[in-house]
């Protein structure tokens, strides 16, 4: 996996920490923040809640499958894409019929 170059603002506070954090474990501040970033998504990846508003954002066409398939895994993916399209299909029936 390739990985992307990002510029962000963090607080002092939590740069110092991370900076201490790659000293005693002789990694660099990137991988520090990488792995604390890795761990938050494993976290929020097991949460319900979590992965229906992920699924809310693809079903509203706000994400795309792939991003979908990276949280929910790829069988539940292949689930509510299908899901979706029999949804989609459906609201073009309705709007046909109601044109009649």
């Amino acid at each position: 996996m390739g990985s992307t170059r990002v510029n962000f603002r963090l607080p002092a506070d939590l740069i110092e920490k991370a900076d201490v954090a790659a000293r005693v474990t002789h990694k660099n501040r990137t991988d520090i923040i990488k792995e604390a970033l890795q761990a938050y998504l494993d976290e929020v990846e097991e949460d319900a809640a979590f992965k229906e508003a992920v699924t809310e954002l693809y079903l509203d066409d706000q994400i795309g499958f792939e991003e979908l398939t990276a949280f929910v895994g790829r069988q539940d993916a292949e689930s509510i894409r299908a899901s979706k399209q029999i949804l989609d299909q459906g609201e073009e029936l309705a709007d046909e019929l109601a044109d009649l």
